[in-house]
């Protein structure tokens, strides 16, 4: 682009005074610099010394900052750092803490209960895990020529775990469980393999190709136990030697410097189409067996247990635990929930009953506000953490800004779930205001159970927006069932009432 010759002039004329500036401050910095080095040299050594080194650090620690601050930030990918294997000591106490609660412990005993029965009958367990269709099922009909486990070309075939035992070449006694294949439509199967793989002895990851991002997921997730794993390229019969060469190098780079992890390559497949030519130059296809090609697999599991009983109960134990801690953790948030919403409903219809209780003109805002630090301060008990009173006046004081920008919407619909009850109809205005009270505590409740299971702490601001993106949802289900706790302290008072 051709610029103008006034602004060119502009242009060189900056650059004149930019490169003189630049000139001046090279003279200034060079006499300081002079002058310095004059009065250092008729100084102490030391002194001199201790000058340029702090100039040197000075420099030093201003362009560290200056790097940090302009280098280019790239996004990164966050991966799930493995759960920490509590012992079995620390598992026990978080029981009896769960048990003190009420929680439902049934699942974890059982499954400390299945571990113990395993540790007892000296069995190694090995699960092959992997998404439908890569041929589990194959492989360890493979192994076992007269196991009788079922393998289809049909996704899915594997709808339970079975069992099979296998004596190794050098004596030892496997169980092989093959397990429902991962990644299905409905993926109702896949936490039944992901938790028997947690649990057991040895892992065989299979895949027929190149793994997928959420195979890699598993894969590393699986990995991050250290417990032994030997990832297994199953139908290799089905690449051209150049094609096999490049899938296995990749497929043995995401196990290469993984502690007890290994790779092979197989072929459980009993026949082979072969294109066969005819005499007359024609050709044809052919079905013949084949011998499945499985020894590498077999070697790999021989060279994991061979003299590792100890290491294997160790890690699968540890395993375990993690999977118990985990099912511990998910029982503890549900008895959690249940106990939160059955406190906010509770809370829910005393503020009914107390705005209709209200006499006095403005009586009722403090009974509200009464149970609304009672409600933040019992739910924050039952989630084990505490809440500092000015938290607790803020979320009360967003909670009621939010709800008076929806006062008419809440009185309309309070009305309309009072007509379903004859006699009370709009008539009533306190009562529409009751059920307006009602259904602004239950999505408060609701808002704070939500911040408290998330956060694990009050944060007043998240909470009341929560509360206003909640508080325009399923009116009319809670209206109704607060209407009906409207009309039943109608009631009450009514029958106290002398005739």
């Amino acid at each position: 682009m051709k610029l103008p010759r006034s602004l060119r002039v502009l242009i060189a004329l900056g650059v004149v005074v930019l490169c003189l500036a630049a000139l001046l401050l090279v003279l200034v910095i060079s006499e300081a610099t002079l002058n310095i080095q004059a009065r250092l040299d008729e100084a102490p050594a030391w002194l001199g010394y201790a000058w340029w080194g702090l100039l040197a650090a000075i420099g030093v620690g201003g362009g560290w900052f200056t790097w940090r601050i302009l280098r280019p930030r790239g996004k990164r990918e966050r991966i799930a750092q493995p759960d920490e294997p509590p012992s079995r000591e620390q598992l026990d106490e978080q029981i009896e803490k769960a048990k003190a609660l009420g929680v439902d412990i049934a699942e974890i005993e059982r499954e400390l209960a299945e571990l113990s029965r395993r540790r007892e009958a000296g069995e190694i367990h090995v699960a092959l895990f992997g998404e439908i269709s890569t041929g589990k099922s194959a492989l360890i009909t493979a192994l076992l020529p007269d196991a009788e486990a079922r393998s289809d070309v049909r996704g899915g075939t594997t709808r339970e775990l079975a069992r099979y035992t296998w004596r190794s070449r050098g004596g030892d006694t496997m169980l092989l469980t093959d397990m429902p294949g991962t990644a299905e439509a409905d993926g109702d199967l896949d936490q039944l393999a992901i938790d028997e793989a947690t649990r057991a002895h040895i892992v065989v990851y299979v895949t027929d190709g190149d793994i997928n991002r959420a195979q890699h997921g598993a894969l590393s997730a699986l990995m991050a136990l250290h417990k032994p794993l030997v990832l297994v390229l199953n139908k290799s019969d089905q690449y051209t030697d150049d094609q096999l060469g490049l899938l296995n190098a990749k497929l043995e780079k995401l196990v290469a410097g993984q502690a007890n992890a290994s790779f092979v390559s197989v072929s459980a497949a009993t026949t082979r189409k072969v294109v066969v030519k005819r005499p007359d130059g024609s050709e044809t296809f052919e079905t013949r067996d084949v011998a499945p090609r499985v020894e590498k697999l077999a070697r790999a599991l021989q060279r994991l247990v061979d003299g590792n009983q100890d290491l294997l109960d160790r890690l699968s134990d540890s395993a375990t635990f993690v999977l118990a801690a985990r099912q511990l953790d998910t029982a503890v948030a549900a008895n959690r929930r249940r106990k939160a919403d059955k406190l906010v409903d509770a809370y829910a219809a005393k503020a009914v009953v107390g705005a209709m209780a209200a006499i006095a003109p403005g009586s009722d805002l403090l009974i509200q506000g009464y149970l609304g630090t009672q409600l933040v301060r019992e739910l924050a008990e039952l989630y084990d953490t505490k809440v500092a009173k000015f938290d607790t006046e803020l979320l009360l004081k967003l909670v009621q800004q939010h709800a008076a920008k929806a006062h008419t919407l809440l009185l309309a619909v309070a009305g309309n779930a009072l007509k379903a009850f004859p006699g009370i109809g709009t008539l009533a205005g306190g009562a529409m205001h009751a059920v307006a009270y009602g259904i602004i505590f239950r999505t408060l409740g609701r808002a704070l159970t939500i911040t408290l299971e998330s956060r694990g702490e009050l944060h007043p601001r998240q909470t009341a927006r929560l509360f206003e993106e909640r508080l325009g949802g399923n009116l009319e289900t809670s209206a109704r069932s607060l209407a009906g706790v409207v009309a039943e302290q109608l009631r009450k008072s009514n029958d106290r009432t002398p005739s």
